[in-house]
């Protein structure tokens, strides 16, 4: 059905665009109205056909029902069959328990520890995915001797899903006094708790929250309050750190929960496989079972459950099939295995669930990034984009809720706002989602036996992973033609050239919503891709593309097109048709990279991702005035060949200051042609940056800067690169908001000196005031030089020192770097000394010299002399 849509939408879509590109003006009346007709009866036939496969996909619901009365089949409705949570309690074997000793200590310790600042009720939340141990890790650490002797009452209560205020009330009073009686309002409950822990220290076990309502907690907690004794804990286990926070833990107040590490996970392992098996059967037995307990990767439910199921078998065969089968072929194992699992999915909203059991289709082990991920959703139709909520906004918070609930782990940070941007599944949770997707999602591995693998998948399959392990070795396999239900084809790792089967790949492939081809070997695309109308998502990075065929534009329903990386000059001449277009990358990120004629971008209203814009200075061909309608880009945008534009006029044309979601811009001054006069300073004047740019990057920049820009005082992050003809570094030390400073490739400079810090004050900068403190760059923490070759002296001022306005009674008082952490210094060959402000910062952690050989020298630990003075910097590196 979506695709039949799919199709009357394109067509509509179509029909209106060639409308639009024939306007019936009054001296081609008679011609336009043959087009327009020519355009109505067109649409006519294409009602008929769209007609045609309505019926007959009516026509094969109706055998369905037909066949569902025949045999009886009711229909069952979704969310009806209730999952069982387990009653937990606080009794443990301590004995039986692997691993998790640090995590207790750190535990007890945050249980423990008291401070007269805190808040008199403490909130400690475990957070892990489902069977990784936060019941256990929290059985521990309640039955710890320490633990019991600190707390006057202890307190466990399982929660479970649905969190219920009356229940886990009577459960308290219940353990506190030995019986709730009938008590049924949580008013009545509340009076009835508070005298018993009046004046006592307690700790209360919330085990298996699912509850993301603050309110639900919230009278219950504010009772608990009242007059308890400071120190008393409520320590909580969760699947997720929403929860956490929900229940009022602080980020400190947080522990996540690791895996089990290799011993521990074998140990844990090997005492039920092998229990009551003599020392021949282990002998026997040994190096399989250890295969099989790395396969649990360190999850102590999978340990547990696969050592329990093979305490009963004592065959090496009977082993092999265990360490050979996927988690939900072995019967006897799956229940355990996959029902923690099966609780946490089925917590998610449904538009959630879909987004989830998409990820089968990538490889165990496999790192995927965030916003791909995003992408991929977006091309599937996974995330409807709603009034106020982009869809893009609307994956990141789907994102990051599965990660909140630890269905990803091994997260790669963002340093700037903490935010996830690489992660991947483990093994188990990759497992449940292959077990949700049996027939719909496959990935495969090419490491020479291709057909033979790719053959056993079905052919109802609709997203596919194809790996190759040989770069540029193996072929695409020719099975892949026969998957002609595939909405996803996502190639990874390089096969060898794709040219002689990608025109016969998208001829078989006509569903396919998502095709990434990258790093393929691809010199052309073919014609007929302008077939595949349903294709939303097309990555042809990195390959030796150099132009891409007019009949692109043909895909109307494109919403991500990522060329960046290849040999590029142009885009074709209608891109502007693509107005559902959202993310667009076509950089090189090389310096020497070739200019690409952008021309037609400016139709591309849609806009939020681009990652290069390339200018000229003729009319025939991309011009900066170009991005003028792209208002609603996000994130970076970098500007090439700005030393091209003739009319520094042109510039404000741009309206860069419309573009309110950039935060952050690189200017490359480079060029494309052979200028004589050159109009950089001009340029950067006319440009006016985004209100909430945050990061800057200026590149062969061959003008001066006597005065900085007031637009640059909200600068976070800046990078100077190449600037061949300055001299003096601008004053960048008056940068308020300045964290992360890069000068590099500076040619011509020879000294660093005061200019550079904007200690240079006129009378009408500061205050009658009988004292002033200057503080040069007030929050800089990290501060890099490289290829300075000519840069021989960086001026001292002493750390801080006072001085005065000449011809007033003004003192002055100066502060320079006070938030230093990172200098790093690299290939600067004539720097002769750190400055004295450098040395005498008690605030950097990290000096790092490399390949400057004076200061190397200068900065040994054995006998150099500049040491005794850096000495007290915790790490110094010279490479």
């Amino acid at each position: 059905m979506d695709d039949i849509l799919d199709e009357w939408g394109t067509a509509i879509a179509k029909s209106k665009m060639k409308v639009n590109e024939h306007p019936r003006k009054t001296a081609k009346k008679v011609c336009s109205f043959m087009i327009f007709s020519c355009l109505c009866f067109r649409e006519v036939g294409l009602r008929r056909d769209i007609a045609h496969k309505i019926r007959g996909l009516n026509e094969r619901i109706d055998k369905i029902v037909v066949e569902k009365n025949r045999f009886h089949f009711k229909l069952l409705e979704a969310g009806t069959k209730q999952l069982e949570h387990h009653e937990t309690t606080s009794f443990i074997d301590v004995e039986e328990v692997k691993g998790r000793e640090n995590d207790k200590d750190s535990v007890i310790e945050m249980l423990l520890s008291e401070s007269s600042q805190g808040p008199v009720l403490r909130t400690i939340s475990l957070v892990g995915m489902g069977g990784i141990g936060q019941t256990t890790l929290a059985q521990l650490v309640y039955n710890d001797r320490v633990v019991e002797t600190h707390f006057d009452k202890r307190i466990w209560v399982c929660v479970s899903d649905p969190f219920d205020e009356i229940r886990i009330a009577k459960a308290i009073l219940e353990a506190l006094k030995g019986s709730a009686s009938d008590l049924i309002e949580l008013q009545t409950l509340l009076e009835n708790i508070q005298p018993l822990i009046r004046g006592k220290k307690f700790l209360l076990v919330l085990d298996d929250v699912w509850n993301e309502d603050s309110t639900k907690w919230e009278q219950l907690r504010n009772s608990l309050k009242c007059g308890c004794l400071p120190g008393s804990r409520i320590l909580v286990t969760t699947r997720n750190r929403n929860v956490a926070k929900c229940m009022g833990s602080s980020p400190t107040d947080i522990l996540e929960l690791g895996l089990l590490s290799t011993d521990e996970c074998w140990s844990l392992f090997s005492q039920l496989a092998f229990f009551e098996k003599n020392s021949r059967e282990r002998g026997d037995l040994e190096d399989i079972g250890r295969q099989i307990a790395a396969k649990c990767k360190g999850l102590p439910v999978a340990a547990k459950s696969l050592g329990s199921l093979l305490r009963f078998k004592r065959s090496r065969a009977e082993w092999e099939s265990v360490l050979n089968s996927h988690v939900w072929e072995i019967k006897e194992a799956e229940s355990n295995l996959l029902a923690p699992l099966w609780l946490s999915y089925h917590d998610l909203p449904s538009e959630m669930r879909r987004c989830f059991s998409y990820c089968a289709v990538f490889p165990k082990d496999f790192r995927f990034r965030r916003d791909t991920l995003i992408k991929l959703w977006m091309a599937q139709g996974f995330l409807r984009e709603t009034q106020n909520k982009e869809m893009e906004v609307m994956g990141r918070e789907c994102f990051e809720a599965l990660a909140a609930r630890s269905f990803f782990q091994d997260f790669e940070k963002d340093e700037g706002d903490g935010s996830i941007y690489e992660c991947k599944m483990h093994d188990m949770v990759h497992d449940f989602a292959q077990n949700l997707t049996k027939n719909e999602c496959f990935s495969v591995e090419i490491d020479g036996a291709a057909e033979s693998k790719i053959d056993s998948f079905s052919r109802d399959a609709r997203h596919s992973m194809v790996v190759f392990r040989n770069y540029e070795t193996d072929l695409l396999p020719a099975t892949i033609h026969s998957f002609k239900k595939l909405r996803s084809l996502i190639v990874d790792g390089g096969p060898s050239s794709m040219n002689a089967v990608l025109p016969k790949l998208i001829a078989d492939l006509s569903c396919l919503r998502t095709l990434r081809l990258s790093r393929c070997g691809m010199e052309e695309v073919p014609s007929n891709i302008g077939k595949l109308i349903h294709l939303r998502n097309v990555d042809f990075s990195h390959n030796y593309i150099r132009e891409l065929p007019e009949e692109m534009c043909e895909l109307y329903n494109m919403l991500t097109l990522d060329v960046s990386g290849c040999f590029l000059n142009q885009l074709p001449n209608n891109i502007g048709k693509l107005v559902k277009l959202r993310h667009l990358r076509v950089g090189n990120y090389c310096v020497n990279s070739c200019f690409v004629n952008m021309r037609g971008v400016e139709g591309l209203s849609s806009l939020g991702e681009l990652d290069e814009f390339h200018v000229s200075g003729g009319d025939k061909e991309s011009n900066i005035r170009d991005l003028r309608n792209l208002n609603q880009l996000q994130g970076s945008l970098r500007i090439r060949w700005l030393r091209d534009v003739k009319d520094p006029a042109e510039v404000e044309k741009a309206e860069l200051k419309n573009k309110k979601h950039l935060t952050r811009l690189d200017l490359w001054f480079d060029s494309n042609t052979d200028r004589e006069k050159i109009n950089d300073d001009k340029v950067l004047e006319a440009l006016e940056p985004p209100p909430n740019i945050e990061s800057l990057e200026i590149r062969d920049y061959e003008g001066v800067i006597p005065v900085l820009p007031s637009w640059i005082n909200k600068l976070r992050v800046v990078s100077l690169r190449d600037w061949r003809k300055i001299e003096n570094l601008p004053p960048l030390g008056k940068l308020p908001s300045l964290e992360e400073l890069t000068i590099d490739g500076m040619e011509c400079v020879g000294r660093v000196g005061r200019e550079f810090l904007g200690l240079k004050v006129g009378i009408g900068e500061m205050t009658s005031s009988s004292s002033n403190t200057i503080i040069a760059f007030p929050k800089l923490k990290s501060l890099s030089f490289y290829g300075m070759r000519k840069w021989a002296e960086w001026e001292g001022d002493g750390g801080e020192g006072e001085g005065g306005i000449r011809g007033t009674n003004i003192s002055i008082s100066t502060i320079i770097m006070p938030s230093l952490r990172y200098l790093k210094i690299w290939n600067c060959p004539k720097l002769k000394a750190l400055p004295d402000y450098v040395l005498r910062s008690t605030t950097l952690e990290q000096l790092t010299i490399t390949d400057s050989p004076i200061l190397e020298e200068q900065y040994l630990k054995a006998g150099g002399k500049g040491w005794p003075n850096a000495s007290h910097t915790p790490n110094i590196t010279i490479i």
